[in-house]
């Protein structure tokens, strides 16, 4: 399984209530209105890639060649196939001893008529008639080995079934380079694959709103910042488009200022959304120091271990 970043996500809600505070004199007016905010929100979001949409995982039950998706469903990340194969029984380490101590009831040496009563057994007294040879408490101790089925547990990356599954997975898609068997596609909501039944583990881009109906954003000060700069240059932008001439280059100046802000958002959110994650990092760093050793000699190693460079 692949990391990644987990935000938190927010209403945008805020973002649209200072918008329209900071350009109260134009929405008290009339000029413009917030229609078009979610509009806006989902181009920002669509700028930005899939990375500021919420991952979610799905177990998806396979039955005839098929399996419905989430409503919110967006875009794959991941998609695995998990299956459970029944191995045979194997018997475990460890044992469990017990103890029972009954009264003899039952006779555990034949006895013989005549003479020694008891046969195989030494007793003293010729007379015995069988109950002085046998032992008045009998202990028995059981050890107990139990077994268990070994179950094995297999899972793959699917393969994209067809180039037109390409548009439902994002960039960083591990099942891109994947060349199982077992392939995937989806279309009309539903995730459909070429086998008849199993259960698949998706990890999935997902849309998700509030009680008012407006889509989630990730609550990190950088997106917000790109939205809000973003939402301000289209609302420059539509009164530019609204005014006369007498006004055009006064509002002109005001959108290219608040174009250059959301250019510089924009750019700000960006990094923030392609910062290595803490296992990317580690990953990076064994890169760069396992970088050169192809480029290396083989050593050899002698009686005494020395080794060509003079060293142990």
């Amino acid at each position: 399984m692949s990391y990644y970043y987990k935000y938190a996500f927010t209403s945008p809600e805020g973002v649209y209530s200072t918008v329209k505070e900071e350009f109260k004199s134009y929405f008290d007016t009339g000029a413009v209105d917030d229609l078009m905010f979610p509009t806006y929100l989902n181009k920002c979001l669509n700028k930005l890639g899939r990375s500021s949409y919420a991952i979610v995982p799905q177990m998806l039950y396979i039955d005839h060649f098929e399996a419905r998706l989430p409503d919110n469903f967006y875009a794959v990340r991941e998609a695995w196939l998990c299956t459970n194969v029944n191995g045979f029984p194997v018997q475990t380490a460890n044992s469990f001893y017990s103890q029972a101590a009954s009264q003899t009831t039952i006779q555990v040496s034949p006895v013989i008529s005549g003479g020694k009563a008891c046969q195989n057994v030494d007793c003293a007294n010729d007379s015995c008639d069988g109950t002085q040879c046998m032992p008045a408490l009998i202990q028995a101790v059981y050890k107990t080995n139990n077994a268990v089925t070994q179950t094995f547990h297999k899972q793959y990356l699917l393969r994209p079934g067809n180039i037109s599954s390409h548009k439902h997975c994002s960039l960083d898609c591990a099942n891109f380079g994947s060349n199982a068997p077992d392939s995937f596609d989806i279309r009309d909501n539903k995730f459909v694959v070429n086998f008849r039944h199993g259960h698949v583990y998706l990890l999935m881009y997902v849309t998700d709103y509030d009680n008012i109906g407006n889509q989630l954003i990730p609550d990190n000060y950088r997106i917000k910042e790109f939205v809000e700069h973003f939402i301000k240059y289209k609302v420059v932008e539509t009164l530019t488009n609204q005014v006369n001439d007498e006004t055009f280059n006064q509002l002109q100046q005001k959108l290219g200022y608040y174009k250059n802000l959301a250019d510089e958002a924009y750019i700000m959110a960006q990094m923030e959304i392609q910062k290595q994650t803490a296992n990317e990092k580690i990953m990076s760093i064994k890169k760069n120091l396992n970088s050169f050793n192809k480029y290396e000699l083989p050593t050899r190693t002698y009686r005494y271990g020395w080794r060509r460079n003079g060293t142990q």
